[in-house]
């Protein structure tokens, strides 16, 4: 009988053989085929690749990759969708400004052609396949490479989730890579297509500037989102904290700091351009771009202000849980102390010596209850006016 090595390592990885995944190594043609589909459920690239080398990197992928130009000048405007990157060719040294959009990433083949219709450089596409390539900026001379997260939060669960986006700046196009067709530019295409402010009488650098704006401006609404939740978190746990609070803390203290990770790189990453001498950013542009640096620095300053609420939060949570701790060790240390006479009453009376006169008197009972009583009412109006109860 052959062994499937194949199949046995597959199975020492994940051995769950009904996963959808698992299915679909059985259906392969290929052992290589199959070791690259693990590799890529891995989400890693291969040590001891070649500079340059295209290996696409992030979650797999299944929609169909769509390019889509948006053509414009002052006065014309002409939009299109393409299947073949080499349609897009003539975008390349028109007179025009010419935005490409690429939504998906995980098609090398694709990515490899468009390097070759626009002359980019095999790093730079290893950069754009790559999505979870720290942000930056990078002068190419004949390109300006940007990288940088696009974000979504989700208010129902408080869950934080990224994806990369890649603009590469040429001298009449950019190019813009998503790793899906959701995005945040739609304001940015209904200003194009309107011909409202600026951005038809820009050039191609402002259009780079409207683009990376719209991503910021996203970054304030998960800060408003998050200042809403963090707030709501301090009212509950000033009435009622319980142990899901503190979690709940926990975990947007994380997504703080992971937003705080995303987020600082890029704002190195355009104070790094400010100061570059790239001729394709005007000088009349730089003030726009200067203007996303100080967004930027806006943002990380509500993280930080937020991050210091959340560790107020938890000294809150703890001053909370240990008052009412105490309030409850309060109400059993004063339920024991009147008990202590009561047990040591009840303790005498229930020792079996022959000679004890009380146990003879007719009323003993009732008065050693009535007794009980007393002491008990007692106490009490002693707590009650010591203000311990």
């Amino acid at each position: 009988m052959e062994v499937n090595w194949i199949e046995i390592f597959v199975s020492i990885l994940k051995p769950n053989a009904n996963l959808p995944w698992t299915r679909a190594l059985a259906n392969a043609n290929s052992p290589m085929r199959r070791i690259a589909y693990i590799m890529d459920q891995n989400q890693t690239k291969p040590p001891g690749l070649p500079p340059g080398t295209l290996v696409y990197v992030g979650d797999r992928m299944d929609h169909e990759i769509s390019i889509r130009v948006i053509d414009y000048t002052p006065h014309d405007l002409s939009e299109s969708n393409f299947r073949d990157i080499n349609d897009t060719l003539t975008f390349k040294t028109s007179n025009t400004v010419s935005w490409v959009n690429i939504d998906g990433v995980h098609d090398i083949e694709l990515i490899r052609s468009i390097g070759a219709v626009f002359d980019l450089h095999p790093l730079l596409l290893e950069d754009i396949v790559n999505t979870v390539h720290r942000p930056k900026v990078e002068d190419q001379e004949e390109h300006l490479f940007f990288t940088f997260k696009m974000l979504n939060f989700n208010e129902k669960d408080l869950s934080l989730g990224s994806e990369q986006v890649s603009i590469i700046l040429g001298s009449s196009y950019v190019l813009s890579f998503q790793e899906t067709p959701h995005d945040v530019f739609d304001p940015v295409r209904n200003r194009i297509k309107a011909n409202k402010g600026r951005i038809r009488r820009k050039n191609s650098d402002y259009l780079v500037y409207a683009l990376i704006d719209a991503v910021v401006d996203s970054y304030f609404t998960f800060i408003e989102s998050y200042d809403k939740s963090i707030s709501e978190l301090e009212d509950r746990i000033h009435e009622n904290p319980q142990q899901e609070d503190f979690n709940l803390i926990q975990r947007l203290k994380k997504q703080l700091l992971r937003l705080r990770r995303t987020i600082t790189p890029l704002h190195e990453a355009i104070s790094f351009m400010l100061n570059t001498e790239s001729e394709l950013i005007e000088p009349r542009t730089v003030k726009y771009y200067r203007d996303v640096y100080d967004h930027l620095h806006q943002v990380l300053d509500s993280i930080e202000l937020n991050r210091g609420l959340l560790e107020g939060l938890v000294d809150t949570y703890m001053s909370s849980m240990s008052n009412r701790m105490n309030q409850v060790m309060k109400v059993l240390t004063i339920i024991a102390t009147i008990f202590i006479p009561l047990t040591f009453i009840a303790g005498i009376y229930g020792m079996n010596f022959t000679h004890m006169p009380e146990l003879g008197w007719k009323y003993s009972y009732p008065t050693l209850l009535g007794s009980m009583a007393f002491i008990f009412v007692g106490m009490l109006i002693y707590f009650k006016k010591s203000k311990w109860l």
